[in-house]
């Protein structure tokens, strides 16, 4: 079945129904009062079928025909109370004389509406009782033959009421089954990601500590091995220490083959070569120079080489630096790069004249930006500063201390 598009002509007429509901029962009531009335001018018994005009509807009958449409109205707040009462009105068409007017019709209505809002079980009770006492009573002390096919259609019409009542009772809990299951997926699908991934993550962490604890325990040994016999049995030590390397290779091997398993298709390889630092610092200067940003560079050339972490950490800083100098300075702007070592500090700075004019304007807060924010952090992070700025005159500076006391070889 295909729903109807939201925003719709029959969307907006149908949520309108849906919200006022009671309006929706009197417009019914209205409907099935005006199929009463018009059914009551027809003369069943005509010879090619029913013919209209041959009889018309007494004061008595109007009114039942009008109680019984009322009724209706309040069916789904009671539609126990309106099945009796419409039952009840419809008996007393039938049994006060011939038949005028068709006033079972709001009684079929309103069994439907009772077989729609209960259980089976109440649906077969009161759908039984409903088509048993109307036909009986009308086939038993009704003015017209047992046999009469108005009978026998009121039998019909009541049965087929109670079955098409509890097929949309079905139905609804059928819909409302699948939407409530859909809803419940939704909440649970979140976690039911994240109780996944911790659980790998714990699995990997065994395997982690599986492969760690054996290689390391087998270095420990044969390291103690090594060192006891080094002064009296060297061969013996070199031995030992041959398996050390050899467990040790083992070890990241399986480390390498164990992490690699939380790599997806799409991501790059690994790097093999080693970290950027001040050694292809000429290098990056050549890739700027060649975009045309002439870039002046001032060090000491017989400096000690860096610990790794603060290398790469200059190289980072003059990398974004040099590369907001190239986004947001005006034509013909030039760079001055300067690394000067101050003791056991590094300085390191970055200044431009701003060009001719800025081809962006200069940000209000300096502080903004995703790579002055990445600047701060990899200073901070050796226990340095870095500050960006406009300078006096036009152009913007950029000033990073790293000192190199708190940095690690190995960092």
């Amino acid at each position: 079945m295909t729903a109807t598009p939201p925003g719709t002509r029959t969307a907006r007429i149908r949520d309108w129904l849906c919200a006022h509901p009671l309006a929706t029962d009197a417009m019914l009531a209205v409907a099935v009062l005006a199929a009463m009335v018009m059914g009551s001018f027809a003369d069943p018994h005509g010879a090619n079928g029913p013919v209209f005009g041959t009889r018309t509807p007494d004061l008595p009958s109007l009114g039942l025909m009008l109680l019984g449409a009322a009724v209706l109205v309040f069916r789904r707040c009671r539609p126990r109370t309106v099945l009796a009462a419409s039952c009840a009105v419809s008996l007393v068409e039938l049994l006060a004389g011939p038949p005028r007017a068709p006033v079972a019709m709001c009684a079929v209505v309103a069994l439907f509406t009772v077989a729609a809002r209960t259980d089976r079980p109440t649906t077969w009770r009161v759908g039984l009782l409903t088509m048993t006492g109307l036909t009986g009573a009308a086939m038993l002390a009704g003015p017209m033959p047992w046999y009469a096919q108005e009978n026998l259609g009121l039998f019909a019409w009541t049965g087929m009421a109670a079955a098409a009542g509890d097929a949309v009772r079905s139905r609804r809990a059928f819909i409302d089954a699948i939407r409530e299951r859909a809803e419940r997926a939704e909440r649970t699908r979140d976690e039911e990601a994240r109780r996944r991934v911790a659980e790998e993550r714990l699995r990997i962490a065994r395997d982690l500590h599986d492969v760690v604890a054996h290689h390391i325990a087998l270095v420990n040994v044969q390291a103690g091995v090594a060192a006891h016999v080094m002064d009296k049995r060297p061969d013996q030590a070199k031995e030992a220490l041959a398996h050390v390397r050899e467990a040790s290779r083992s070890a990241l091997g399986e480390l390498r083959a164990t992490v690699g398993l939380l790599r997806q298709s799409g991501d790059p390889e690994a790097p093999t070569e080693p970290a950027p630092g001040l050694a292809v610092l000429d290098e990056l200067v050549d890739t700027f120079r060649h975009a045309g940003l002439p870039v002046d560079v001032a060090r000491d050339p017989g400096q000690p080489p860096l610990p790794a972490a603060a290398d790469l950490a200059v190289y980072r800083v003059i990398q974004e630096a040099l590369t907001n100098v190239r986004k947001h300075a005006g034509a013909g702007a030039r760079a001055e790069v300067s690394v000067v070592r101050v003791g056991r500090a590094l300085e390191v700075t970055v200044i431009d004249d701003g060009g001719t004019a800025l081809a962006v304007p200069a940000p209000a807060d300096p502080g903004g930006g995703h790579g002055l924010l990445g600047m701060r952090e990899r200073a901070g992070a050796l226990g340095g500063s870095c500050a960006a700025g406009p300078r006096y005159g036009g152009g913007w500076r950029v000033h990073a201390i790293l000192p190199l006391d708190n940095v690690r070889e190995d960092a």
